[in-house]
């Protein structure tokens, strides 16, 4: 959908960092002291000087997203500016009004985003170190960015982020990483605090911080990287979900990309969907589970792997338009529920890709009939591991499973 048009003068949004008026330079603070209307968070509007910018000042409400854009209209007449933290395009609100208004309707004046200047301090070169922002996020989402010797930056929602990273860190087989807070970065209470994960002393600090977390994995610590093929063991559930080999497998086929779009139909643990989501920040899942214990289960594993954003419906094929256009839909279960496949299939646009699996042979004759109706690629997979017996060691077979994977194009039937 494209954005609104702008029917007011640009708005200029305006970085401001610790420093406040004194780190502005000349241009900006008087296109500041041009506007009529200001907006911002108390405490950057506190900042500016009120002799040097005469404008209505404006703190936002909360939640700030749903008034936005009425908010905004109503002084379009006016010349706006708002005050953002640093640069405004990094998790900032420049980005939330570009996506509103479009990039035409804005005048946007950075200033050095708090990651910068935490990197400037602590010598580490920006463009190796994953930024994950905790603000309106929940602080699990920065799980699968933890790899032993990682060097990462977390976005804090306030001053208490930095010790629920702590306990995040130290019950996730992380307790021997330090954490540095910095806090009031670029201003003159510029502050800062050290500590492992595991001996946090710092229970509260300056709302204003981001934190370093240098990592250091337990040496028991199972390796949980994004690469598709988590252990089974840190999956809860009933044992029904798909198995670490096939779902690599699985995720192979549905090739996801930054900022696509799964669903997971009959979702049993959500192992699928969570691992779609851990391959990149940006990928999204809407997973679909007809069983209520199934779907708690589901969303207390996406939320101990770091992927809380997870979506959980009821029974497909009920699909409703909240639910998106996917990018890709695999099939994992009630795949003979009559219309069910029909109706994915009919859901993908050109491009989409369909992976589906199939157990029984009732379901694998669906998934040969459709194969020759769609084309595709059928395979059939079985996993040995590796028991012991005794003093020796056989080979136990899992079911054999078939995949029938296939991409949707221009030309393709919309459907039976």
């Amino acid at each position: 959908m494209s954005a609104p048009a702008w029917r007011g003068a640009p708005i200029l949004v305006a970085g401001i960092g610790a420093d406040g008026w004194a780190g502005i330079g000349p241009g900006v603070r008087a296109e500041l002291a041009a506007c009529a209307v200001l907006f911002g968070s108390a405490r950057q509007l506190e900042l500016v000087p009120a002799d040097e910018v005469r404008a209505r000042r404006i703190a936002w409400p909360s939640p700030l997203l749903p008034a936005l854009p009425g908010l905004l209209a109503e002084h379009a007449g006016a010349r706006i500016g708002v005050l953002a933290s640093g640069d405004p395009m990094f998790f900032g609100i420049g980005s939330t009004l570009a996506g509103l208004f479009g990039p035409e309707a804005l005048r946007v004046r950075p200033q050095p985003s708090s990651v910068a200047l935490a990197c400037a301090r602590l010598g580490w070169p920006a463009q190796d170190v994953p930024v994950v922002s905790a603000v309106g996020r929940p602080v699990q989402t920065v799980l699968p960015e933890l790899t032993d010797r990682r060097r990462i930056l977390v976005l804090s929602a306030d001053g208490g982020t930095p010790d629920a990273l702590a306990n995040l860190l130290r019950d996730n087989g992380f307790g021997g990483s330090t954490l540095t807070v910095l806090e009031q970065l670029g201003g003159p209470a510029e502050h800062r605090r050290t500590g492992t994960a595991a001996a946090w002393p710092h229970p509260a600090c300056d709302p204003l911080n981001i934190v370093a977390i240098e990592a250091v994995a337990d040496g028991d610590q199972p390796r949980l990287t994004r690469t598709p093929g988590l252990p089974d063991a840190v999956f809860g559930g009933d044992g029904q979900f798909t198995k670490a080999e096939l779902r690599a497998l699985t995720l192979a086929a549905l090739a996801p990309a930054p900022g696509e779009l799964l669903w997971d139909v009959g979702g049993g643990s959500g192992t699928i969907a969570i691992e779609w989501c851990r391959t990149h920040p940006s990928c999204r899942a809407v997973t679909f589970e007809q069983h209520a214990d199934r779907r708690a289960r589901i969303t207390a594993n996406a939320r101990a792997l770091g992927v809380p954003g997870i979506a959980v419906r009821g029974a497909a094929p009920d699909f409703q338009p909240w639910d998106g256009t996917p990018d890709a839909v695999f099939i994992g279960g009630g795949i003979t529920q009559p219309g069910l496949l029909e109706a994915c299939w009919a859901a993908l646009p050109p491009g989409g890709r369909l992976v589906a699996a199939a157990v029984t042979a009732e379901s694998e004759a669906l998934l040969l009939e459709n194969s020759h109706r769609y084309g595709g690629t059928l395979r059939r997979y079985q996993v040995y591991r590796g028991k012991p017996l005794g003093g020796f060691t056989t080979w136990s077979p899992q079911l054999p499973v078939t995949h029938w994977a296939a991409r949707k194009t221009r030309e393709s039937p919309a459907g039976p």
